[in-house]
């Protein structure tokens, strides 16, 4: 949106402004749909523009903003550029760039060949408004106008402006008269048509036959010249100037093998479709096959591989110059015309071959006249393309083709290489019409492609299958994978695998789509081959109507998709030296918006292709905010040499692609790719109109990708190095010394990430090298070939046992019909050892939630919410996140995917419940995935292990094995060593084979290492012995017991020390075993990057607390890196009831199957038997459920465990023993009702919500009223209301306004509705409310407009308000004149609303300030208590509250004072209790318990307190 001030008169200073001398007028913007071209943008916004002439606004005036996104290369500015003064173009329009982004306006217009004129600031608007007034009748202030700051266009019959105009465009360079010489005279004509033909890089090879045309192009003032040693080099730059560019470079050469050196390059050329003008000196015919120096046969020289030959004779003034003109015409039409490729003109010159003076005849100029008094081209080529509607043929094999797509059962997208920004838009477009699965390759410019917003939904409008590499790596995936339609943009994939895929598919139709007509079919498969451009065929795809088929094939897509690209994801993270497949990952952490990537061949572009992933910028254009809710992406630029795939010139291309594309442009290439082009380096070193370069080498001492051939596995490694490695010891930072070029190296990660950063924030060239090894790659490889496998598989078996039959309409989802949780309190037989609360206590209970969730299909599923003690979670703080679940979840649908575990649980939680992930308790998760998984596996009639495992039921001879787990007995050392040893013992007859003592309770470590002492000479070797020590130790005192029980083999010591960063010093000093507890509870929804820090050998476990740490699907996660790096997984339960237990146990025989699993794949030895920590069942006095859980001594083995049926047996016949139960809650229903009230003279109808306990007693509860947003109404708090409603009752109302609230007899009085709508009359109005539903003091909770009613009210009212929470709210402009200009934008907006209606309105403005009064100087003296509460991503209003914060006087003694708090919320922006709700209805509640908790201390009643804060 764009505000431009109108004033009345001349321009006044804004001081002595009346209100109403001020007139704003708001600038509406309509957002149409992305546009395929720029021509259809322009049509779209016509067909917009008449359709408001037939339905104009109301207003007579205003301004309307139409804008289209369109295609961003520079071609769309030429076009919009080159429309004639006729042309319909002639609304006013500006291409919009944010002020941040103006060197991608600036790229596009030097690609244009025009002259920079800083002398134009800015288009003068010009324009007429709906009125039919020139806004040239009054002075526009544009301040905000961040659309136009940097550059725009205006068109109309008369007036084109930019900042940016073509200079000198009737001017020839310079005079051909002036020439020297005739050889002087061809090559000026030469150079001079080029420049008209649009070509204007010069790459000039050192020489002598080639000097006159080196001379004509250096002295020639708008061409580019670029000059090298080695014409190898040189012609592979031109190469990657072209590929940036989209345009001819041109190639000077002498004669001889510096022709023959440019073979190479023009092979690449001729085979990927790149133009290239060879331009090569020759002898003359007399010097010719008579032994002359440097005299070959150039004559076709490079046969079939260019477009175009032609030798010119030697210069000489008896042929009319008009042949060299009309040669060069042809040559350069052959080389941009389809099949594109390279040309090539022999170019004789006799002596002298400089500048020497010679007579010559002007005679041979004849003709030329026209041609010398303009700047265009002697010969236009001009290609007549006929619409495919005009041509019958055509058409009719056209509609076959889109009948075909008509009628597809599953058709795959393949986007192969695309070249142009324009086509990876058309691409994009027609992805999210056809709404087909995407299989993109690195090289189409959307593998890597940036995503518009981090929200889980942006990629849901399309589906990306960015890792179908590597799930065909199973056998049942390649089976299952079957296309009927296959359509193909782009001829080049880069994965083998998906190319025998794809051939797989045959017999099937297959369409491939390309601009050049040769045959890319290696297959032999093609049923339809269409020579068109990307955006060609899209235009006419998307006119046609495509139906929607069902979905389902493409959930099952999407999570065979993420669980193999989670599992990628997963090794990448874990593997901690830094491998080749982890470069490929984390390059687009290099790229931006303004970046291009230039990709090497062998080995890095199939590790680009096999591992890179897309990823999300910081800043976005306005282009991009408009595309958010069409596009979820955007392309960006890659590039590669793949027409023949070589090794050479690598290095000279990407820094030409540079130049090309003017962008930062990251190179990725191997080592021997470097030294095969070290010359390139000295084209690096020239730095010519370019940007800085980063270029990343691995190096693995040679060529690595021979180790991941067959030929690796049968032959010596002698031969392999020396004939197929070629193994080197050559210095790459010794070459960049040489040529002067900046050289980093890296060996970790870490410095890999620092040095992509710093290389991309520097202002020079950098080459980074990167060490790797040929062996460990090629195991690294090996390895995640073969977890990728089993994702896939595994995938695919969750997806044939939880897919729905084809009948059934909903796919792979099922609602959740009902809800509903109970409370209950079951007795323990002794205080858990987690806690010293209950040491006086001899009655012991453990408490919690059961939550019930039951499907459309009747399908009941529980899962058990029970908080520890010791954490920060109680069980009100839990009960309002049930209760909000409880509200939110009714419904929703959940997906039969989640149990794959893969981020499934995360991206569902935040995509479907709109919750912050890191907000839910990890308890709460706990239970809800619990309830959710059991749900799931009763809706398929299946047990919750044969879902999280459904490879089980394949390999009964596992489940045999793993018919039940081992239980680690838990004893809590309060007694002496004899006595504990005596409870050992008695664990060990019972069938115990592993114990854990807890230690550190005593006041000397000395006693305890006395128990660990006495307990294995009593238990003998064979037994496990674990002890934990919780965290209460000092380093010192874990040291001396270490010291003392060092001999008795202990399995490990659980949390020896009290600061986790002695942990690691511990384990090197003492030498024992040492596992993490405590250590993981609260690590972070990506455990990955601090669990990296415990890669210790010494740390051989990791106990994991499902209902600590947070499900289960994190704890899967921990597993899976605790058995990837050879430690014990040890589930360990919280003292939960039998519910949650059996849940763990068959948890645990999960987590011991997939690690069976990973020994095997990684070659290991089978892991033995782990028993986990599931012994808390022997302090369930009391259960929950009816049925006995099923541990106990297996007669086979004599050993204490838990049977796999028994728990799946019990889950499926649950039964909740009531007896325990205390409440159930099944829901509470929101009270709406209207309320009569005058205030001012004015009557009001208010719509209020409420829900929560009324309560009449005087001061025995506390009223919360919750007042909302402008736009907004009371329904936006009714989730938390809900949340809170268990301790408070909660109001709500609509603001006069808003929602359903009336003003009964206000009339057509705009003056009296403007005074009513002031915020004294709100606050009266409020203030009767409040004294209608209450007697005592409430508690306002404010957003925005309503945080400023609620600041008023608080700083007015202080006899009501007992204190305010201000969500992102603000006292006001504290300036004068700052306030008169915001009410009269606000005056503007609020005409706008009336005009174009709120819709409208609400795309272009949401927030704002509506009253004239600001309350800075009031806050000095608050005496209410304020919560000041703001989002971490919303700088501004911190901004404001940080200022309130200090106003307020926080830091004041008095009992007020005390009681302000300030809090930034994290994971959200402005809107807090929307975005991130559940922390606000923590702070609400505890902010309502601080205040009561005061007012009760004050009254005395300590009794009351006591039961309040209970």
């Amino acid at each position: 949106m764009v505000n431009g001030a109108r004033f009345h008169g001349s321009v006044k200073d804004a001081t002595g402004l009346e209100d109403d001398d001020l007139v704003v007028e708001t600038c509406i913007t309509r957002t149409l749909p992305p546009a395929l071209t720029l021509e259809h943008g322009l049509q779209s916004i016509k067909q917009a523009v008449e359709e408001l002439k037939f339905n104009p606004p109301c207003a007579s005036s205003g301004v309307l903003r139409f804008q289209v996104a369109v295609p961003p290369s520079a071609k769309a500015l030429n076009w919009f550029c080159s429309q004639p003064e006729s042309s319909a173009a002639t609304s006013h329009f500006w291409p919009t760039t944010e002020r941040c982004h103006s060197e991608r306006v600036r790229t596009a217009i030097r690609k244009l060949n025009v002259v920079e004129d800083n002398t134009v600031q800015m288009a003068y608007t010009n324009g007429i408004l709906l009125g039919r007034r020139d806004f040239e009748a009054h002075t526009m202030e544009l301040r905000d106008a961040r659309f136009f700051k940097q550059f725009c266009f205006k068109f109309s019959p008369t007036i084109g402006v930019a900042c940016n105009m073509l200079d000198h465009a009737s001017e020839m360079a310079y005079t051909i008269q002036d020439r020297a010489n005739i050889n002087a005279v061809w090559a000026s004509l030469i150079v001079e048509e080029c420049f008209r033909l649009g070509l204007t890089y010069f790459c000039v090879a050192p020489g002598s036959r080639s000097s006159p045309l080196a001379l004509a192009a250096s002295a020639h003032p708008f061409v580019t010249c670029i000059s090298c040693f080695d014409e190898r080099s040189l012609a592979f730059h031109a190469i990657g100037y072209a590929r940036g560019s989209q345009k001819a470079a041109v190639i000077i050469t002498t004669s001889g093998t510096a022709v023959s050196n440019l073979f190479p390059a023009v092979v690449e050329a001729s085979e990927d479709f790149v133009p290239l003008l060879v331009l090569s000196a020759d002898r003359p015919p007399e010097l010719q096959d008579c032994g002359a120096n440097q005299s070959i046969n150039q004559v076709n020289h490079f046969g079939s591989f260019v477009r175009f030959f032609f030798s010119l004779p030697p210069p000489t003034d008896q042929i009319p110059a008009r042949m060299v003109l009309t040669t060069l015409d042809s040559a350069v039409h052959w080389a941009t015309s389809s099949p594109i490729g390279p040309v090539h003109i022999n170019c004789p010159f006799r002596e002298p071959l400089d500048d020497c003076p010679q007579n010559w005849k002007s005679s041979c100029l004849e003709g030329l006249d026209t041609w010398r008094s303009n700047t265009e081209p002697f010969t236009k080529y001009i290609i007549v393309q006929h619409s495919y509607l005009c041509n019958t043929a055509t058409r009719g094999q056209m509609e076959e083709v889109l009948e075909k797509i008509r009628r597809v059962n599953k058709g795959i997208l393949v986007v192969g290489a695309i070249s142009a920004e324009d086509e990876v838009w058309a691409v994009l477009l027609m992805a999210k019409y056809l709404q087909w699965p995407v299989v993109a390759d690195i090289l189409s410019g959307i593998r890597l492609r940036e995503l518009l917003s981090s929200s889980p939904e942006v990629e849901e409008s399309i589906l990306f299958v960015d890792y179908l590499d590597h799930a065909l790596l199973s056998d049942s995936v390649r089976d299952l994978v079957q296309f009927d339609v296959i359509v193909q943009i782009g001829s080049r994939i880069t994965s083998n695998r998906i190319s025998q895929m794809l051939e797989k598919c045959f017999p099937c139709s297959y369409i491939l789509v390309d601009n050049h007509p040769h045959r890319h079919d290696p297959s032999h498969f093609v049923t339809h081959r269409i020579q068109s451009s990307a955006i060609e065929f899209a235009n006419i795809l998307m006119k046609a109507q495509i139906p929607n088929r069902s979905r389902k094939w493409h959930y099952y897509l999407q999570a065979l998709n993420m669980m193999v690209g989670q599992e990628i994801s997963f090794h990448l993270s874990v593997e901690h030296s830094l491998s080749e497949p982890y470069i490929a990952h984390v390059i687009s952490e290099a790229l931006s918006a303004e970046s291009a990537l230039f990709i090497g061949n062998s080995m890095v572009i199939r590790d680009a292709d096999m591992y890179g992933c897309n990823w999300t910028s910081d800043n976005h254009s306005v282009a991009d905010m408009m595309l958010k809710t069409e596009l979820p992406c955007t392309g960006i630029l890659v590039a590669g040499n793949r027409g023949a795939s070589g090794i050479d010139g690598l290095l000279s291309t990407a820094i030409g692609f540079a130049v090309g594309c003017n962008k930062r442009v990251l190179c990725v290439v191997g080592d021997i790719s470097f030294l095969h082009d070290t010359n390139g380096l000295a084209i690096l070193k020239q730095r010519m109109l370019r940007k800085p370069m980063t270029i990343l080498v691995i190096n693995n001492r040679g060529g690595a990708i021979f180790s991941l051939l067959p030929v690796a596995d049968i032959t010596d490694p002698r031969v392999l190095n020396q004939y197929f490695y070629t193994s080197h010891n050559i210095s790459i930072h010794g070459l960049c010394e040489a040529h002067g070029v900046k050289h980093l190296e890296v060996k970790t990660k870490m410095e890999l990430h620092e040095a992509l950063i710093s290389s991309q924030k520097g202002d020079t060239d950098c080459v980074i090298e990167v060490e790797s090894s040929i062996d460990s790659n090629a195991t690294f490889h090996s390895y995640i070939r073969k977890f990728a496998c089993r994702a896939a598989e595994h995938a695919l078996g969750v997806i044939s046992k939880l897919s729905p039959p084809e009948s059934m309409s909903q796919g792979c989802h099922c609602k959740i019909q009902s809800i509903s949780y109970s409370v209950y309190r079951i007795q323990l037989c002794a205080p858990p050892t987690s806690s010293v609360l209950y040491h006086d206590r001899s009655i012991f209970y453990r408490d919690g939630f059961i939550l019930s969730l039951t499907l459309e299909d009747g399908s009941i599923g529980y899962g058990e919410v029970a908080p520890l003690e010791i954490s920060q979670e109680n069980l009100l703080d839990v009960e309002e996140q049930l209760r909000f679940l409880f509200h939110v979840m009714k419904g929703v649908t959940i997906n039969y995917f989640l149990p794959m575990l893969k981020s499934s649980f995360s991206s569902w939680i935040w995509k479907t419940l709109g919750i912050p992930v890191c907000s839910l308790f990890p308890s709460v998760r706990c239970g809800l995935e619990m309830a959710i998984l059991n749900a799931i596996a009763m809706s398929h009639g299946s047990s919750l292990l044969n879902i999280l495992y459904p490879l089980r039921e394949r390999t009964e001879e596992k489940s045999e094995n793993l018919a039940s787990i081992r239980i680690c007995a838990l004893i809590d050392s309060s007694g002496t060593p004899e006595e504990v040893a005596r409870i050992a013992v008695d664990l060990v007859e019972e069938g115990f084979t592993a114990i854990k003592i807890k230690v550190a309770r005593r006041a000397d470590p000395v006693e305890d290492a006395a128990v660990i002492q006495e307990v294995r000479k009593k238990v003998g070797c064979h037994i496990d012995l674990r002890v934990d020590a919780n965290r209460n130790w000092t380093y010192e005192q874990a040291i001396k017991f270490g010291f003392l029980v060092k001999d008795y083999n202990l399995q490990y010591i659980e949390e020896p020390v009290q600061h986790e960063s002695d942990i690691i010093r511990y384990c090197e000093e003492s030498g024992l075993p040492v596992a993490l507890d405590e250590t993981i509870d609260n690590c972070p929804e990506n455990p990955l990057n601090l669990l990296v820090k415990y890669n210790h050998h010494q740390i051989v476990a990791l106990v994991i607390k499902p209902t600590v740490i947070g499900g289960f699907e994190k704890a899967a996660m921990i597993a899976q890196w605790a058995h990837i790096q050879g430690k014990m997984a040890i589930i360990s339960a919280a003292f939960e009831s039998g519910l949650a237990l059996s849940v763990y146990i068959l948890f645990s025989c999960y987590l011991d199957l997939q690690n069976a699993d990973t020994c095997k794949l990684m070659n290991n030895s089978p892991a033995s038997s782990v028993a986990h920590g599931l012994g808390t069942y022997r302090w369930l006095e009391e259960d929950i459920t009816t049925d006995p859980l099923g541990i106990g001594r297996n007669p086979s083995t004599g050993f204490i465990e838990a049977s796999v049926a028994d728990a799946t047996h019990l889950l499926h016949k649950f039964q909740m023993n009531h007896n325990f139960i205390h409440r159930t809650f099944t829901g509470e229903k929101v009270l709406g009702y209207h309320l009569d009230l005058d205030s001012n003279d004015f009557s009001f109808s208010v719509n209020v919500q409420e829900i929560g306990q009324r309560n009449n007693v005087r001061n025995s509860g506390s009223t919360i009223l919750f007042l909302h947003g402008f736009l907004g109404t009371n329904e936006e708090w009714v989730p938390i209301m809900h949340a809170i409603s268990g301790s408070a009752r909660c109001i709500s109302v609509d603001l006069p306004g808003h929602g359903a609230t009336k003003i009964k007899n206000c009339g057509d009085d705009k003056a009296a509705l403007r005074s009513l709508l002031s915020i004294e009359i709100i606050a009266d109005l409020l203030l009767k409310l409040i004294e209608h539903v209450t007697p005592d003091k409430v508690t306002l909770v404010g957003y925005s407009m309503g945080a400023r009613i609620a600041l008023y009210m608080a700083l007015k009212f202080s006899d009501k308000i007992e204190g305010a929470v201000i969500l992102s709210g603000s006292p006001g402009l504290e300036d004068a004149v700052a306030r008169k200009i915001r009410r009269a934008k606000d005056d503007s907006k609020a005409r706008s609303i009336v005009t174009h209606g709120l819709q409208l309105f609400l795309n272009t403005w949401y927030s704002g300030g509506l009253w004239k009064r600001s309350l800075w100087e009031d806050l000095k003296h608050c005496k209410v208590p304020l919560m000041l509460v703001v989002g971490e991503n919303d700088e501004k209003f911190k901004r404001v509250a940080l200022k309130m914060w200090h106003e307020i006087g926080h830091d004041r003694d008095d009992a007020v004072s005390k009681l302000h708090q300030m809090v930034v919320v994290p994971s959200c922006g402005h809107a807090v209790h929307l975005e991130n709700p559940l922390p606000i209805i923590r702070l609400v509640r505890q902010f309502v318990t601080s205040l009561r908790s005061v007012k009760l201390q004050e009254k005395g009643n300590v009794r009351d307190l006591l039961i309040y804060n209970q």
